[in-house]
């Protein structure tokens, strides 16, 4: 009998490892192992044998059901890992960038300009941080130093929600409140760049967008001057443009920084364009932040990179860069 059982356990065996799906499986469970399988019918037959040999006959019986259902656990296992692989392969949605010089298309010239913003940071030992589109009046404005009554804070200027209580929520004005979040999240030393998309309530013409992008850069450390600013500002803009463009700046007001200034960048052709905003991090918005005024002090400059896309490739009217039109998308 005890030959028998083996017998019958090795051939189960075999069956169990040679079950191509998980229904096929659980049939080969309950026939193997089920009521009416074979070596449960040996139970049965247990009740003529003398106590030492019901003894050996049940140690083997019980040997024998507890390797095959280990045998069906494993392979279930086995089973279920294919059909999860399979499931994957059958869902899967091919996600690959899309590249100039593909069949199907490129990334349009803004993400691209994003791209290659990003690189040179990255390249300066900046990280780039994300922050949400609509946000609350305390990152969009409040801690950023603007007054109560700012004139920023206008409907001409600000898209509100109507979320919460009356204009506490806003389409995000520029890409600041992301330098808010991480200075409230990050202790210094911050080197970031704040890429993304912003919006302003106003009129849409050849130089303006009500939809647009901008790239911020942020600093915090210990003993950063407007030295620091003035040298990153170069030597991003020589990066990005190439050796034969300058810059100056001239001095501004912004209610975030103190002292302020617009950078300006010469072309080769002697020429100047505005092209951003900069400045020392003013100490209430370090304070704001959390971060110690006396101890820390901060740059922080911003462009809009449509502006900047449209300088370099030649872009005379901004319009251009939201238009579905394949004869200009196609020339970048």
């Amino acid at each position: 009998m005890i030959d028998d059982i083996r017998r019958i356990a090795a051939a189960a065996s075999d069956r169990i490892a040679a079950a191509g799906t998980i229904e096929e499986l659980s049939t080969l469970d309950r026939e193997l192992l089920g009521k009416t399988s074979e070596l449960t019918g040996f139970k049965r037959q247990m009740g003529g044998l003398d106590p030492d040999d019901r003894r050996t006959v049940g140690a083997a019986l019980n040997e024998a059901r507890e390797g095959l259902q280990a045998a069906v656990a494993a392979r279930r296992q086995e089973l279920e890992a294919i059909a999860a692989k399979q499931r994957a392969a059958a869902e899967r949605l091919d996600l690959t960038e899309v590249r100039a010089g593909r069949d199907a298309g490129h990334l349009h010239l803004i993400t691209q300009s994003f791209e290659e913003l990003e690189d040179i940071f990255v390249g300066l030992g900046f990280t780039v941080a994300e922050g949400p589109e609509v946000d609350d009046d305390w990152h969009n404005f409040t801690a950023l130093n603007f007054g109560k009554h700012h004139p920023a804070r206008d409907m001409q200027d600000t898209f509100f929600v109507d979320l919460g209580e009356p204009r506490e929520v806003v389409m995000r004005t520029h890409t600041s409140p992301v330098q808010v979040r991480v200075m409230e999240s990050q202790v210094p030393p911050i080197y970031s760049v704040m890429p993304g998309r912003v919006y302003r309530n106003e009129a849409t013409d050849a130089t303006h967008l009500a939809v647009f992008h901008q790239l911020e850069c942020l600093v915090v450390d210990e003993g950063i001057t407007f030295g620091h600013l003035a040298s990153t500002i170069d030597r991003f803009t020589k990066a990005y443009f190439g050796p034969g463009y300058n810059t100056r700046l001239r001095p501004a007001y912004f209610p975030f920084t103190e002292p302020s200034a617009e950078f300006d960048v010469q072309r080769p052709d002697g020429s100047w364009l505005e092209l951003g905003g900069c400045g020392m991090v003013h100490p209430n918005v370090l304070s704001n932040c959390g971060i110690d005024p006396e101890v820390h002090t901060g740059f922080a400059f911003g462009f809009g990179v449509d502006r900047l896309a449209a300088t370099r490739y030649g872009v005379t009217d901004l319009r251009e860069l939201t238009s579905p039109d394949v004869r200009f998308l196609e020339q970048f």
